[in-house]
């Protein structure tokens, strides 16, 4: 993992011997090996594990053969991994004697933790403090155990778990849902692609997921890392092992439930584990080598896809098809998943010429018809060489044919495969029972075939995906922003509100344009003898206890007189009255009527995230676009110049249907400034509003027209 500047990566967590242990002791070890604790004794016996078993239970002298221990402190040394199959209110004290014993990590598959309230709350706390205390790392508790497929190491209870069909293979899972993701690795055995480790956390007292990915992602038999997750308590940390996994040009396929507001209510209810704002894990996974998932299919697809260790150069695709249709089925996919079709070089249609016959198409997607039956699909091959081999290619799609004839495709096939550097995907045309060896031949050497053409370009466009990603990390790795000027000195109440004026001035101290402006007291109104802001004007109330002036009643834009600003005043104090009788008055705002596209700057202080910073067009666009990107405080011009170009608003920027371009620089300044000020003041601000911020044209600058900051209670 990345320290925190992107410099480097951390040392690792060193789980080696949690991993592949030399010895299991299986505390509550139970002579009915279909209880709890009796499963680990005939997975550790019974399945290859290589390591001693040592049973502890002071009931029994000996158990399915094995000499049985009456405590932890008596099992023989050395012993690497305790199981713990004790009821929750017996695991503290089998912990500590983990600690006496010089047992360096525990699993705790008990339940009774904090999933079941209150008073499993305080009992997790105590396992966490003896779990420190006693220098014993513990995964769990709550959890289904760790599998170890590469050393056959199956450690834990559970159907799945006992499946022989489960194999090995350069993937690994850690997954905060046991019994799920066991079964997700069950099946994606049965579809010829195996783990070689899978790690169920629980309810992380203390051993986190992003302590294991940390370790996982370092692993030389770790290509490919899946992680099942409902939520991480340090986002910034997620970031970085993110960061770290393009460094490594590693994907790490993130299944991210609890995203709904049920799925939030179930997951806190299934391992007490509250969750941060889904919006923000996608900004985690969109800066690091993160590839979403959201089904098993999807995942496993998309593995099959990494797994061929083939990445694209770009995002031009080619597709070869013995079916028109499916060509432009296909095709039509590409393009909505961000994929360009081109057309093929000339020189690659004359070699196409000679391998399609005249009424096929060497156009992209090229359809070379069933002709191919006619020569073993020789043709064929030698026209998805063709396109493989066209510059302004960079990946295909090809629809794999049917027939006695496949596996001598299949073979051809495979030898192209291993000469090209680019990525070929097939789309596998027919049933999977049907030339079922040639699909198992694909599997075995990393060749993606996919039953649908959607999944086929599913699996594509994640390569595409983590290949520019992957590009732009080398191209610009991540290095500690640059603050824009000196820290400025400001004054921030210990709790509550800032108001409008007040929270101008603290964006004004960081550099960010505000509107003219004045404050006045409510009874100072009346005696002007002219207004301190050129007409027309907007009048407001000034309260800390009245954040959103609209629903108030408490703002008036477009007063033109000296008259009227005097009426609205009045009128204004008194509707302040009427919504709040208690409401702090503190002044009269008489400020400058701005003007421009209205934009929506905001800052989040998340508590596992930390501050990110929000823009979105504003006015009409809110509704219209229904768009907000976020983005982690601090950081720099790039970032804030990819965080505006990414919306849909982009094309504003550049000027749009004869509208004059608006001014990129202007805005990315001020957010670089609001992440400074959110980042400064982490500890003191909860939230930031700038609704709305004024873009104007090119070269005139922004404005904020008002502003509220929320501190931290």
């Amino acid at each position: 993992m990345e320290s925190a500047d992107g410099a480097g990566p951390r040392a690792r967590s060193g789980f080696d011997r949690f991993l592949n242990p030399r010895a299991v002791a299986v505390v509550g070890a139970s002579q009915d090996l279909s209880r709890i604790g009796g499963q680990p004794l005939k997975l550790l016996t019974e399945f290859g594990y290589g390591g001693k078993v040592y049973p502890v239970n002071p009931k029994y002298p000996e158990i399915h053969g094995l000499a049985c221990y009456p405590d932890v402190k008596a099992v023989p040394q050395p012993c690497d991994l305790a199981l713990i199959a004790l009821s929750a209110r017996h695991v503290v004290p089998a912990i500590e004697q983990c600690g006496e014993a010089g047992i360096p990590y525990a699993i705790v598959l008990s339940a009774g933790f904090s999933e079941v309230g209150s008073d499993g709350v305080v009992l997790q706390n105590a396992l966490r403090d003896a779990a420190r205390r006693c220098n014993v790392r513990v995964i769990g508790p709550n959890c289904l155990g760790m599998i170890n497929l590469r050393d056959n190491a199956r450690v834990g209870f559970g159907g799945t778990i006992q499946l022989r069909t489960l194999i090995p293979g350069p993937l690994a899972m850690i997954t905060q849902s046991g019994g799920f993701g066991f079964g997700v690795v069950a099946s994606a055995a049965y579809q010829g692609l195996g783990f070689n480790y899978v790690v169920s956390t629980g309810n992380e007292a203390d051993v986190t997921t992003l302590d294991l990915m940390a370790d996982f992602i370092e692993r030389d038999d770790v290509e490919i890392l899946v992680v099942f997750l409902e939520g991480v308590q340090d986002g910034r940390r997620l970031v970085e092992i993110g960061h770290r996994a393009l460094a490594l040009g590693k994907p790490i396929l993130a299944w991210k439930v609890g995203n709904s507001a049920v799925g939030k209510q179930a997951a806190t209810s299934h391992t007490a584990r509250m969750t941060a704002g889904y919006e923000l894990y996608r900004a985690a996974f969109r800066e690091g080598g993160f590839i979403e998932v959201r089904d098993i299919d999807d995942l496993v697809d998309v593995a099959k896809g990494f797994v061929g260790r083939k990445l694209p150069r770009g995002n031009r695709v080619g597709v070869v098809t013995l079916s028109g249709g499916a060509g432009v089925l296909i095709a039509d996919q590409c393009v909505e998943r961000g994929m360009a079709v081109p057309p093929l070089a000339d020189a690659t249609r004359g070699r196409l010429r000679e391998s399609v016959v005249e009424f096929g198409s060497i156009n992209n997607p090229v359809d070379a018809t069933a002709q191919g039956y006619n020569d073993k699909f020789a043709s064929y091959n030698r026209t998805i060489r063709a396109v493989l081999d066209d510059p302004g290619i960079d990946a295909v799609i090809a629809r794999a044919p049917r027939g006695t004839a496949t596996p001598v495709w299949a073979e051809g096939l495979l030898a192209m495969w291993r000469e090209t550097d680019k990525p070929l995907v097939l789309n596998w045309a027919t049933s999977p029972d049907d030339n079922a060896e040639t699909l198992r031949m694909f599997d075995a050497n990393g060749v993606p075939c996919l039953i649908a053409p959607g999944r086929a370009v599913r699996t594509l466009s994640a390569l595409v995906e983590f290949a520019a990603k992957k590009r732009h990390y080398d191209a610009h790795p991540p290095r500690a922003p640059q603050r824009p000027g000196p820290r400025p000195g400001v004054e921030l109440p210990a709790s509550g509100t800032l108001a409008e004026y007040a929270g101008k001035r603290v964006l004004d101290r960081y550099g960010i344009p505000v509107v003219k402006e004045a404050l006045l007291a409510p009874d100072a109104v009346d005696a002007l003898l002219d207004s301190p802001v050129a007409f027309p004007v907007a009048v407001k109330i000034e309260s800390p206890d009245i954040p959103h002036k609209t629903e108030a009643g408490v703002v008036k834009l477009g007063v033109a007189s000296l008259d009227e600003l005097k009426r609205t005043a009045r009128d204004l104090v008194a509707a302040a009255r009427r919504y709040s009788a208690q409401a702090r008055i503190d002044g009269v705002i008489v400020q400058e009527m701005a003007s421009g596209t209205e934009a929506i700057v905001g800052v989040v202080n998340d508590p596992w995230f930390g501050p990110v910073v929000a823009f979105g067009l504003g006015g009409i666009f809110t509704e219209l676009l229904h768009e907000v990107v976020h983005a982690f405080a601090p950081f720099d011009a790039a970032t804030a110049r990819e965080l505006v170009l990414r919306t849909k608003a982009a094309p504003l920027f550049a000027g749009y249907r004869g509208r004059p371009p608006l001014d990129l620089d202007a805005l990315c300044d001020t957010l670089v400034r609001v992440s400074w000020l959110a980042a400064d003041h982490a500890d003191r601000i909860a939230e930031i509003d700038i609704n709305p911020l004024f873009v104007r044209e090119a070269g005139k600058g922004v404005v904020a027209a008002d502003a509220l900051i929320v501190m931290k209670s």
